[in-house]
């Protein structure tokens, strides 16, 4: 009888183990996201747009996190400079051409672990209609059940570096930096509907 109890307790832990283990589906919080990104002007100044989430989602295998992947759109309707009048001259044709464009999106190839919470996610950025290769270098803040929703949540820094010029958004090179530093501070939890299965 005792053998029965111990082999009935090993088989329900190995099921929490394995619950545990499985990948993890997030969707992102437009709310507590911010996707920076940041250039010289002239040699003057370094303004600061703010590209605001549209849809995200994030899969995050906490056991074999290089398996985790990341897909993001955001709206250039949401381009945000707190200069209105540059909003508008950003969302131009000489610059992101809004109308032609209105997305930028990225979408993860591959992640991989560095230790201690650091993580490398090589993706596919597309901006102005061109896709390239770019490199992100992430943080993992914090995962876990969030304090307030009690839902499964997730929180990830970001940042990359790219050469605007190379997506074809060279205007005034280079007394307007080619290169563009961006930073991303992003939320996500499991929603609900999921979290309730």
């Amino acid at each position: 009888m005792r053998a029965l109890k111990y082999l009935v307790l090993a088989g329900l832990l190995g099921a929490a183990v394995s619950v545990q283990a499985a990948p993890v589906t997030y969707k992102l919080d437009p709310g507590h996201t911010m996707v920076l990104f940041s250039w010289n002007h002239f040699g003057y100044s370094n303004p600061v747009a703010d590209f605001g989430l549209g849809e995200g989602t994030l899969v995050f295998d906490e056991q074999h996190p290089a398996q985790s992947s990341v897909d993001v759109t955001l709206p250039l309707a949401n381009l945000d400079t707190h200069v209105p009048a540059l909003d508008k001259h950003l969302k131009e044709a000489d610059f992101l051409d809004a109308d032609k464009y209105p997305t930028v999106t990225f979408k993860s190839s591959k992640v991989q672990p560095l230790g201690g919470h650091k993580f490398k996610v090589t993706g596919d950025l597309t901006v102005h209609g061109v896709t390239k290769t770019v490199v992100l270098d992430a943080t993992l803040n914090k995962v876990g059940p969030h304090p307030m929703t009690k839902a499964q949540a997730i929180g990830f820094d970001a940042t990359a570096s790219i050469k605007r010029s190379d997506f074809g958004v060279g205007a005034y090179v280079p007394n307007v930096s080619d290169a563009i530093t961006i930073r991303i501070t992003t939320e996500g939890a499991v929603p609900k509907a999921d979290a309730a299965q």
